[in-house]
């Protein structure tokens, strides 16, 4: 049987970081949030005064509670979490290096995802006002979550999740739709169509972790974008 370069290539770079088991769990562990997510935004949407300091709150302590979770599972395969990161900084060209790729990454990915959001007609984001902070408290809280969200869901889903794909799979495209998938669903809350958009935006992320290769650069843009559109929303609410 010929082995496609590309397959060779997966095969060798993407080895398992955790076990089976341990990925089902985690797998298991995000649909369950993903169900108690769209309860949340559900009763978040209904509310007169929406309690959404508690909202960001319960969001931030389980995605912490999930990176260390995918830690621990890394670690106990004799794994070194730097594997699922991409390694570390070495100096201060290697951090201006991955600013510089990031910025780059969020303007053009913005701009693909505003045309498909266009050509599949997402709604607006002011459908999701309810879940957009108010008032000095909650921007803080959102820029934290914003942050613990660009570290946390790119090391899950790009950094283990991605990687655990492509070694199951052996095929990186597979891999990275099928970890894009999984990225989109949990944010169910936001409904369907922005679900897809979602899936769009982790499958562009997960291109992007895997031809650096390193999860650093999405960090920093997935931070940003979320820090940013949260920000405005909250400065230009009425």
């Amino acid at each position: 049987m010929v082995t496609s370069p590309l397959a060779q290539s997966a095969s060798n770079r993407y080895h398992e970081a955790a076990g089976p088991i341990h990925t089902i769990s985690v797998l298991a562990v995000l649909g369950g949030w993903a169900f108690y997510g769209k309860i949340l935004a559900d009763r978040l949407s209904a509310a007169e005064n929406p309690n959404r300091v508690r909202f960001y709150v319960l969001t931030l302590v389980f995605e912490w509670v999930l990176f260390f979770v995918v830690v621990v599972g890394v670690r106990l395969r004799g794994v070194p979490v730097r594997i699922i990161l991409g390694g570390q900084w070495r100096s201060v060209r290697q951090v201006l290096s991955d600013i510089g790729i990031a910025v780059l990454f969020w303007i053009g990915s913005t701009g693909i995802l505003f045309f498909l959001g266009w050509l599949l007609r997402v709604p607006a984001l002011s459908n999701l006002e309810f879940i957009f902070p108010q008032g000095s408290t909650e921007l803080t809280l959102w820029v934290g979550l914003s942050v613990t969200a660009g570290i946390c869901e790119e090391t899950i889903f790009r950094g283990y999740l991605q990687r655990q794909f492509i070694a199951l799979t052996k095929n990186v495209p597979t891999g990275i739709l099928l970890s894009a998938a999984a990225f989109g669903a949990v944010h169910a809350y936001q409904g369907f169509q922005r679900v897809v958009l979602i899936g769009m935006s982790g499958a562009m992320f997960g291109v992007l972790a895997h031809w650096r290769p390193s999860v650093r650069p999405g960090i920093i843009a997935h931070a940003w974008q979320d820090a940013l559109i949260g920000v405005l929303a909250g400065l230009t609410r009425p």
